[in-house]
C-alpha cells in the first residue's frame, strides 16, 4: 500500500522521480522529467542506486569498493544535475541508496509523499526495454505511482514539445 500523495496540497510540489545509471536511455528520462517539472512547476528527484552485490569481499576491500561506488554515484548525479541546472534552471534533489533498485525506488516513493510520477526510458536495444522498464511490465513488480516510459528514440525537441 502506498502512502497518500501530498503533491497537490498547499506547500507541496509534484516530484518527478528518475533513475540515474550508466545506461544511455537514462538521459532521455532525465530530460523528460526535467521538462515536465519545469512546465508544471514541479521538482525533479534523481536517484542513483548502488547495488550491494558489488561488495561481497573482505572488510577492508568492501569499504574501499563502497567508497568508490559512492564517489561514482556522486559524480554521475552531479553531472546530470549540472545539465538540468544549466538547461532549465531547476535544482534537482539528489539521492543515493544502496540496495536492489526496484526495492529502493519503492522505499523512496513511500518516504517522499511528494513523488507522484516515476519517469523511465526504454532502451532501443534488441535485448529489450531495459531492466527497470521490464520490471514495470513484469508480474507483481508494479510501482505504486504512475510510470511514464519515454522512448529512447525521442529527440530533445520531441521531449520539449511533449513535456
Amino acid at each position: 500500500m502506498v502512502s497518500r500523495r501530498l503533491s497537490r496540497e498547499a506547500g507541496h510540489r509534484r516530484k518527478f522521480l528518475t533513475i540515474v545509471d550508466d545506461s544511455p536511455e537514462c538521459e532521455r528520462a532525465i530530460a523528460y522529467a526535467s521538462h515536465r517539472a519545469q512546465s508544471t512547476s514541479g521538482a525533479v528527484v534523481l536517484l542513483y542506486v548502488i547495488e550491494p552485490g558489488d561488495f561481497q569481499h573482505w572488510l577492508g576491500v568492501e569499504q574501499i569498493m563502497r567508497e568508490e561506488a559512492t564517489a561514482a554515484a556522486n559524480a554521475a548525479l552531479d553531472a546530470h544535475a549540472s545539465k538540468v541546472r544549466e538547461k532549465l534552471g531547476i535544482e534537482p534533489e539528489l539521492v543515493i541508496r544502496e540496495g536492489v533498485p526496484t526495492e529502493e525506488i519503492h522505499k523512496l516513493i513511500e518516504e517522499d509523499q511528494d513523488i507522484a510520477i516515476l519517469v523511465l526510458a526504454a532502451s532501443s536495444s534488441k535485448e529489450g526495454p531495459g531492466p527497470l522498464v521490464a520490471s514495470v511490465a513484469g508480474k507483481g513488480a508494479a510501482f505504486p505511482i504512475p510510470v511514464t516510459v519515454v522512448p529512447y528514440s525521442l529527440s530533445d525537441e520531441d521531449i520539449e514539445s511533449l513535456a
